[in-house]
């Protein structure tokens, strides 16, 4: 057991043993790159929608999975996965298509939930009710691309959306006892020192059940790279990010799920840091740091009271 609380061990509390997720394309797009909001999306997003992993577009749900279980085969033959649907913002289309690959994707035999990547200002009364139907039935959880609280840096980011958003995206989900997960980035341009920590803080108190914090990533062709290549990013150095991770999680409630503490980049494409492509050392720090520290997540809000 690791001294947070992570995905896995919660998987093995609640299922008793070991689930896979597997990474899916469902077709869409993003109001941010459609030219609703923007047409270049968030500064960081790749080409992919940040899914350089995710089943081949285009293909139908169900081979997607079969293909992706293909590249688990050998480490895991027979178990059961859940089904991500992670590029770009997969609750934005017309309810009635949701539905479509949605069940599809419950429809395979080793599928035992779902995850759905998607916006906060993508969540209209037909998607909150067509997922409140999907949940009384199976296994899910949405995942919120949040990033910051700072509203500044938010904008800086192209994020397109108010924080108000989030928050109402946050109380709609708790209404219906639909589990989510926030994402956090560690290292944005122009952030403060503890807004990752502060988003984080504030994340628990929106109800979040689990957060994934990133570490930022520059990947080519994207309007990263140009802040970037004019100097005006500093790129995270390993040991300031690791510290900082460990200070998230002294201060993130033990139930809270860590989904993630660092980020596959893709090496074709990343530009740095390129340290992180090491991530079993980032991993391995993280574990190092907190051990030598005398940290488990929730020490330093239980000290606080």
């Amino acid at each position: 057991m690791k001294r947070y609380n992570t995905l896995n061990d919660y998987f093995k509390t609640t299922f008793g043993k070991k689930i896979y997720k597997v990474s899916l394309d469902g077709g869409f797009t993003c109001p941010n790159r459609d030219g609703t909001l923007s047409k270049r999306g968030c500064i960081f997003c790749s080409e992919r929608g940040s899914g350089e992993f995710a089943g081949k577009r285009g293909d139908d749900i169900y081979n997607q999975i079969e293909d992706q279980l293909k590249l688990i085969e050998k480490k895991f033959p027979d178990g059961e996965v859940i089904a991500y649907f992670q590029n770009f913002t997969n609750t934005y289309a017309d309810v009635e298509y949701l539905r479509e690959i949605y069940t599809k994707a419950l429809s395979h035999p080793r599928v035992i939930g779902l995850a759905i990547g998607t916006r906060p200002d993508c969540l209209g009364e037909d998607v909150l009710n067509l997922l409140d139907e999907l949940n009384k039935k199976h296994f899910i959880w949405i995942e919120l691309g949040l990033q910051t609280i700072n509203e500044d840096v938010a904008k800086k980011i192209n994020r397109k959306y108010p924080l108000e958003t989030y928050v109402k995206a946050t109380e709609e989900l708790n209404k219906k006892n639909i589990k989510f997960v926030t994402h956090i980035i560690v290292g944005l341009p122009y952030e403060n020192e503890d807004d990752p920590l502060n988003t984080a803080i504030f994340a628990e108190k929106c109800g979040t059940w689990g957060v994934k914090i990133h570490l930022l990533h520059v990947i080519k062709n994207t309007m990263l790279e140009e802040i970037y290549n004019r100097n005006e990013l500093k790129l995270q150095k390993k040991d300031e990010y690791v510290k900082k991770i460990v200070k998230i999680l002294a201060n993130l409630s033990y139930n809270i799920v860590i989904h993630r503490v660092t980020g596959d980049g893709d090496r074709n494409n990343l530009i740095g840091p390129l340290w992180s492509l090491n991530k079993r050392d980032v991993l391995n720090s993280i574990d190092k740091l907190m051990k030598e520290e005398d940290v488990v997540q929730g020490k330093y809000k239980i000290e606080r009271g």
